[in-house]
């Protein structure tokens, strides 16, 4: 029989105990009340170490679950600010990539530019070579008639 049985086969006894009609008092039998009341006693100590155990436990599972939440959190955290770093890392690599491909499209416009110069200036040099080779050959053919 557990604690909360016992008090309750003690307000059993006191309820029916008989009563002296003219003080309104009631008449049980002390004996049974002590041996229940010692019952008791004996049963205190065994359901409050299951108390306690219970409270223990409790307290011990909470803060298992703080503290397995806060290592969540914290991961989540460190994963969030890698991915964050990897976000801009990745943005940096881009913006470089970027760059360079830019740098390269524009080195290549100047390089075509350039070569276009170049080949157009050998070109002219060229035509007036033999512009200048064109009026010797007609001079000296006119001047040989």
């Amino acid at each position: 029989m557990d604690i909360e049985q016992i008090m309750n086969e003690i307000e059993e006894k006191i309820d029916g105990c008989k009563t002296i009609p003219i003080w309104g008092r009631g008449i049980i039998d002390k004996d049974e009340i002590l041996d229940l009341i010692q019952d008791m006693r004996n049963k205190f100590p065994e359901e409050m170490k299951q108390a306690k155990w219970v409270k223990e436990e409790r307290h011990r599972i909470i803060s298992d679950a703080q503290k397995e939440a806060a290592a969540m959190i914290k991961a989540t955290e460190e994963k969030i600010a890698a991915m964050v770093n990897e976000h801009d890392i990745t943005q940096q690599a881009y913006a470089k990539a970027n760059q360079i491909v830019d740098s390269a499209q524009q080195n290549s416009r100047e390089i075509r530019l350039g070569a276009n110069q170049y080949a157009d200036d050998v070109l002219r040099a060229l035509e007036e070579e033999l512009i200048k080779t064109a009026e010797a050959i007609r001079a000296n053919r006119n001047g040989s008639r």
